[in-house]
């Protein structure tokens, strides 16, 4: 009796929280849901797009010269990324679209000026 005047007086002073990770579980659930529901290009594509943005933010960290630390770093962010993935994606294929991912990467850094300096600035930062 005790133990449930207790949780009932739980609930009530927290019910906000408890409305609140309801709503987080509810919009983790449908955005899983919605990801798997598409079509597995679809899914690939949205991976690969997340994947641009591991492979800059790696070369902004390391800098060059450094392709396998590189490799490694991005593949710590998709597992923490995607935890799911790494069950059905194997190191070697996730490899080989890390490498499709930065022949792109590549045209995007010689073609545009501001990502350049987005890379270089914390690439001279660290150098100094």
């Amino acid at each position: 009796m005790k133990g449930d005047l207790i949780m009932v007086e739980f609930i009530v002073k927290n019910w906000y929280y408890l409305i609140i990770l309801l709503a987080i579980v509810v919009v983790g659930v449908y955005l899983a849901v919605a990801f798997f529901k598409m079509p597995t290009n679809a899914q690939i594509a949205k991976v690969k797009e997340w994947l641009l943005y591991a492979v800059a933010k790696a070369e902004k960290e390391l800098g060059g010269g450094t392709g396998k630390l590189k490799l490694r770093y991005v593949y710590d962010m998709f597992i923490a990324k995607f935890p799911y993935l790494v069950q059905v994606i194997s190191f070697e294929s996730f490899s080989d679209l890390v490498d499709e991912v930065l022949d792109k990467f590549k045209d995007i850094l010689s073609s545009n000026k501001a990502v350049q300096m987005y890379i270089e600035s914390e690439v001279n930062k660290n150098e100094s």
